[in-house]
């Protein structure tokens, strides 16, 4: 796989020629930092023993070679010899062309609108609790798409906690650990009535907002209440082809969320419509007229160009062929990425009962169960 190394620049970095002619180049200090040898890193669980104040800074390569496959990287002034794996170098290589048009996403997400049709993530309860196969396809699923479907499950109450304990763990929010959706008197949310409501997503009032909702049938013969899905990825990319200055407004200045529906809780945030990372990279949408506070942070002079990219963003997300439309069946549930898809709710009657649980958990760890089940054919092998 490694085929050459170089020294370049008098030991400041090495360049490496892999199978197939690729080329990659890596500074001395880099090589250093990211050494995977014992008195580096711990070998039970990878993590760094030393820090980088403890790497010279004039650290330099003053021998390279190839043996075995492997790179061999003597640094001075340590005049210590350090093998690095060619795969793991390949896979983590910087030498590149980072630039970015502002929006872009990962590699691993693709957005999309009604068109998804059929190719919604789905699978049978009982097949992802007992095949770490069913479960891996379904969450890889989730994270391509930003949500998905089960079928199938008990129709106890609570029961959606399971469906957490899949991949990770319920956060817990001033609603408990999980909360009913179901018509109530006075209620603390409109999501407690019968109102339909638009596409949204939850908590944006909250900071660290929650990344995954999970919402679970237990109760569905009302007529109406059909669950809809809209991909905000997709959302913004259309107002970026649309509008490239609107676009740039939401993503620059900060709109500001508040919720005080509860005695003695008073949750506020100041984000972005649409988030982006430094480099460009599409990472959050947060979205929900009923928790809106007034706009405070947008200049005089952008203020109307503002709102007018707010409206449009709200109806592109409104439009019908943006959405994704199923009802829920007792023992059916969905989860969001809530920090990519919006959900919502057309209205149903007071005819029949609708009975909901929701709860959040956070990506994080639905991400690391996925990557800890895919990584298992390669530790096997090697």
């Amino acid at each position: 796989m490694l085929d050459q190394a170089t020294i370049l620049d008098g030991g400041k970095a090495v360049a490496l020629t892999f199978a197939g002619g690729e080329q990659q180049r890596f500074h001395a200090i880099w090589l250093r930092d990211n050494a995977w040898d014992e008195t580096t890193r711990a070998p039970g669980n990878g993590q760094r023993l030393i820090t980088l104040g403890d790497i010279a800074p004039q650290t330099h390569v003053s021998a390279v070679s190839v043996e075995g496959g492997r790179l061999q990287v003597t640094f001075q002034p340590e005049g210590r010899t350090i093998s690095y794996d060619a795969r793991w170098l390949a896979e983590n290589g910087y030498d590149r062309d980072h630039a970015h048009a502002p929006g872009w996403t990962a590699p691993e997400i693709e957005t999309w609108d009604a068109s998804l049709g059929d190719r919604i993530p789905l699978a049978d309860f009982k097949a992802v609790q007992q095949s770490r196969d069913e479960l891996a396809r379904w969450l890889h699923g989730v994270r391509r798409y930003g949500f998905g479907k089960l079928v199938g499950g008990p129709t106890e109450s609570a029961s959606l906690l399971k469906v957490a304990d899949l991949f990770g763990y319920v956060r817990e929010t001033n609603y408990g650990k999980y909360f009913e959706v179901r018509t109530e008197v006075n209620p603390t949310n409109l999501a407690y009535t019968g109102l339909g409501l638009q596409a949204h997503t939850d908590n944006p009032y909250r900071d660290p907002v929650p990344t995954l909702q999970i919402l679970y049938c237990l109760e569905n013969s009302a007529e109406g209440g059909e669950n809809m899905v809209v991909d905000g990825f997709r959302a913004a990319e259309r107002l970026r082809e649309e509008n490239p200055r609107g676009f740039d407004l939401l993503t620059r200045h900060c709109a500001r969320f508040e919720y005080a529906g509860s005695a003695g809780v008073r949750l506020r945030s100041r984000r972005p419509m649409i988030e982006l990372a430094p480099d460009g990279e599409l990472i959050g949408v947060r979205f929900n007229n009923r928790s809106a506070a007034a706009i405070t942070d947008v200049p005089y002079e952008d203020m109307a160009d503002y709102y007018a990219a707010y409206r449009r963003l709200g109806e592109i997300i409104d439009d019908t062929a943006m959405e994704v439309t199923f009802k829920l069946a007792p023992g059916e549930s969905f989860i969001v990425d809530n920090t990519r898809v919006l959900h919502a709710r057309k209205g149903y009657s007071g005819a029949g009962s609708r009975w909901l649980q929701g709860c959040y958990a956070d990506k994080d760890g639905l991400l690391s169960t996925l990557a800890a089940i895919e990584m298992q054919p390669r530790e096997a092998a090697e």
